[in-house]
């Protein structure tokens, strides 16, 4: 896909279903006459991974309007001025002109450099930008460090947890005995076998005669995070909260196991706190008020996808009476409105592969769909997911009647209703939102009602009208 594609791609999805500006690309309805803020736009989008896109003919209120050949000019000769002498280092430009909607309307291509952090030439490396729910913001000093390294190839999980162990401090520090039981390998007959098998798999790596650990293996199998500096905020937090706010809580527990070696703890602890007694027939019968298929996997995805470079922030899960909360540092690198669809881009791809192959979650890309579907199955509220400025929120939800879910609640069900039938190759109608829902036969509108509002909302659309309207199915707005 060249660039113009790609901009006309980023304007589409910033203005449909919803319009709100993305951190790919930035409305413009005219010239700024502060150089400086439109240096800090630039700076943003030449240090964002993709780069990304400044385009002018559109509104605060997403209305389009055509620029002429003089306001082209001027904003080019403008623009090229600015990247060219307000920012080191030097950002090339690239521009069109293009017919959308009828409008005439002028993109502006600003690359991702290779050299981060691109900042202000008046000021220092810590004058950098970024971009951030749509919005240029200026990087803390942590972010600027992060964007060292990762221009630099340097990925959190090959640097050093610690440094210049014995072998015996090497087997105190990391549960060795799970991994094997997650790979059901033979146990190894020496330490220097068991050593050798960690050093395999980048788990641990040779200093003379001792050994460093690395960040992999000890946010992995640590027995104890909190022994290894600069982990000490990777632990997963669990939090049970008494009442509907955040004031009346349970003393917070910190899990300072790896991930691997901890992960059906955490579980089961959730599972547990999550439990409530229900009676079927004559029988009293303890079930967990969230499906473990879905428990699992959103926590999976939580560890998973943070931002490790971030530092101050835990992964965190609270639990109220009403919902659960799960919370990871780190804004998500895909639209939240697609996790179903697109297969996540995920910051820890070395941790995403062996939490696979450990079996403690889905394949990359299915398990989102894998979480919603257990949803459905239990006929659940549809999760909601948060894009917040420096977090990922998933919220999850116990049993409640029709009547008691919110009309966001019923087209966000709707929404991702659709999708699941979409990514199966099927249809929603009007009789599977209704087996999805909870809804009888006889109360079909309540169906097409919801089905109308997600439509207005743009989030759905019709895919074929039979002579009856009872028959037509809908797939999701970017089906």
């Amino acid at each position: 896909m060249n660039w113009l594609e790609k901009a006309i791609k980023c304007l589409r999805n910033s203005l449909y279903p919803i319009p709100s500006e993305l951190n790919e690309i930035d409305w413009k309805s005219g010239l700024s006459p502060k150089t400086d803020r439109l240096a800090q736009h630039l700076c943003a989008f030449s240090n964002q991974e993709g780069g990304g896109f400044l385009v002018f003919g559109v509104n605060d209120d997403a209305t389009l309007f055509s620029v002429t050949k003089e306001q082209c000019d001027e904003i080019i000769g403008k623009l090229g001025n600015i990247a060219r002498h307000n920012l080191i280092p030097p950002v090339p430009l690239k521009h069109a002109t293009l017919d959308f909607n009828g409008n005439s309307l002028l993109f502006i291509h600003i690359p991702e450099n290779t050299e981060r952090p691109v900042y202000m030439r008046n000021g220092t490396i810590y004058d950098s930008y970024r971009r951030s729910a749509g919005q240029t913001v200026r990087m803390s000093r942590q972010e600027v460090k992060q964007l060292i390294a990762e221009s630099q190839k340097l990925l959190f999980h090959e640097q050093k947890a610690l440094t210049d162990v014995t072998a015996d401090d090497v087997l105190r520090l990391l549960d060795y005995d799970c991994y094997f039981q997650l790979t059901k390998r033979n146990f190894p007959e020496s330490k220097t076998a068991i050593l050798e098998t960690l050093a395999d798999e980048e788990f641990i790596f040779r200093q003379g005669e001792n050994w460093n650990i690395t960040n992999l293996g000890a946010l992995l199998f640590a027995r104890d995070l909190t022994k290894f500096k600069g982990l000490q905020y990777k632990t997963l937090r669990i939090i049970i909260y008494t009442g509907k706010g955040r004031i009346d809580a349970h003393p917070e527990l910190d899990f300072k196991e790896g991930y691997a070696c901890g992960f059906e703890h955490f579980i089961q602890f959730i599972m547990e706190r999550t439990s409530v007694e229900v009676i079927e027939k004559v029988f009293r019968e303890t079930k967990s008020a969230y499906p473990e298929r879905t428990v699992r996997e959103l926590l999976a995805n939580s560890l998973i996808h943070q931002n490790l470079w971030q530092n101050g922030t835990h992964t965190m899960v609270e639990v109220f009476p009403d919902r659960m909360e799960m919370t990871n540092p780190g804004t998500p690198l895909v639209d939240i409105n697609r996790f179903i669809d697109t297969p996540p881009k995920s910051r820890n791809e070395k941790i995403a592969i062996l939490m696979h192959n450990f079996d403690l979650c889905e394949l990359r890309g299915s398990g989102i769909d894998r979480a919603i579907e257990a949803v459905e199955k239990a006929i659940l509220p549809a999760p909601k997911f948060i894009r917040g400025d420096f977090y990922t929120k998933v919220i999850i939800y116990p049993k409640k009647t029709f009547a008691e879910m919110t009309g966001d609640d019923r087209i966000r069900a709707c929404y991702q209703h659709c999708c699941l039938k979409y990514m199966d190759n099927e249809r929603m109608t009007n009789q599977s939102l209704r087996e999805r829902m909870g809804i009888e036969e006889r109360n079909y509108p309540m169906a097409s009602k919801i089905i109308k509002e997600t439509v207005n909302a743009g989030l759905i659309k019709e895919y074929r009208v039979n002579q009856s309207r009872k028959f037509t199915s809908y797939v999701p707005y970017w089906g």
